[in-house]
């Protein structure tokens, strides 16, 4: 797929830390018809360009030095609010919906996350460039599924009782404070409580911190 005559071409940047995966990109992007103006090997080399060089779509990998973790999401967050017309192509070789929630709050035009090993057509790439170059958002199916699973009620899986509880914790109450107002042992709320968290998947980094977050999942 290539612009129609007299149509202005679109500019895009590949920021990958792997050579031949970002020289293979810029490649196909070249060949479509899409002008490649920069090539990166870690997102501060291609953050240090903006805004005053800001391309029409930006495609990165979500994990790259230093420390192989984030950085393409970082970079994606920043650029929307520095270059906010630059829209962001992240690829990625694992589903990871926190990442790509984190993309989407940013801005829900312009964007896209797809994983690697599912782009089975070099075509897709080239598609997905230009709808995000125009502002449209593209998202692997993957993905979709998972950020879907991620908005179910959290508090669906709760019992009753533990709704109860769960509603006095929000009021501020101890635990033996809920025990009287229920009419239960301590016992039986601290195993309730215990349930919560469970159910909440909140880890064990400290009881008070896991119940200002039960409380906030309560409020939300």
């Amino acid at each position: 797929m290539s612009d129609g005559p007299g149509a202005a071409r679109i500019r895009a940047v590949v920021v990958d830390d792997a050579v031949l995966l970002r020289e293979g990109l810029a490649r196909v992007l070249d060949e479509a018809g899409i002008e490649v103006v920069g090539q990166y090997a870690d997102a501060d080399a291609f953050l240090a360009t903006l805004p005053q060089d800001a391309p029409d779509v930006v495609v990165m990998d979500v994990r790259m030095p230093p420390t192989f973790t984030d950085e393409g999401v970082r970079a994606a967050v920043e650029t929307r609010r520095v270059a906010p017309r630059t829209g962001v192509l992240l690829l990625s070789q694992y589903v990871e919906a926190t990442y790509a929630e984190d993309v989407l709050a940013a801005g829900a035009t312009g964007i896209g996350y797809l994983l690697k090993d599912r782009v089975t057509r070099l075509e897709e790439i080239d598609d997905a460039v230009r709808r995000i170059a125009a502002g449209g958002t593209v998202l692997d199916p993957e993905v979709v599924t998972q950020l879907m699973g991620r908005r179910r009620d959290p508090l669906a899986a709760l019992t009753p009782r533990e709704r109860d509880v769960l509603g006095l914790m929000a009021e501020g109450r101890t635990n033996a404070a809920i025990a009287r107002a229920l009419v239960i042992g301590t016992g039986a709320v601290e195993k309730h409580v215990s349930s919560i968290f469970g159910k909440l998947a909140l880890e064990d980094t400290g009881e008070d911190h896991r119940r200002v977050l039960a409380v906030l999942a309560y409020l939300g």
